[in-house]
């Protein structure tokens, strides 16, 4: 699978694969899956997947919790930091729906209600599989 998704990133891409990971509420289980894409086991940036520092320098946004009412003006601002053309990835079940805290006086609800999401990987928290798998789907889907 790996190798299939390093293909298809050059392919569409034709080098690599910067992601922006942004925090928007969660509770860290998916930051902790994501933080395993870099360990030896899964070694991501081998297949062209890398994760940058800054919005400007980014492909995507891996957006992951509900979004809290005090987090969604950073994250407008750091979609707008983002070069065209603009991809929203919302990973794990807060960013798609909102999960167990749903859209309340102190959260939006998930992220398709405050940003255009481009594609969704489900899971509390998806596995690192998962996430790559997710990102591969995406990646074929453009």
């Amino acid at each position: 699978m790996g190798k299939q998704l390093r293909t298809e990133i050059m392919a569409c891409f034709s080098s690599s694969l910067a992601i922006r990971q942004v925090d928007a509420g969660s509770c860290n289980g998916c930051e902790l899956e994501i933080h395993a894409l870099n360990n030896p086991y899964y070694s991501v940036e081998r297949f062209g997947v890398h994760f940058v520092a800054s919005p400007r320098h980014a492909d995507v946004l891996l957006v992951t919790g509900p979004v809290s009412r005090h987090m969604q003006t950073a994250l407008l601002r750091t979609y707008e930091a983002t070069p065209a053309p603009k991809w929203v990835i919302a990973l794990g079940d807060c960013a798609i729906h909102g999960g167990e805290f749903g859209c309340s006086y102190a959260s939006c609800g998930g992220v398709d209600r405050v940003l255009p999401v481009a594609a969704m990987i489900p899971g509390c928290p998806p596995s690192p599989l998962q996430i790559i798998q997710g990102i591969l789907a995406w990646v074929q889907k453009i």
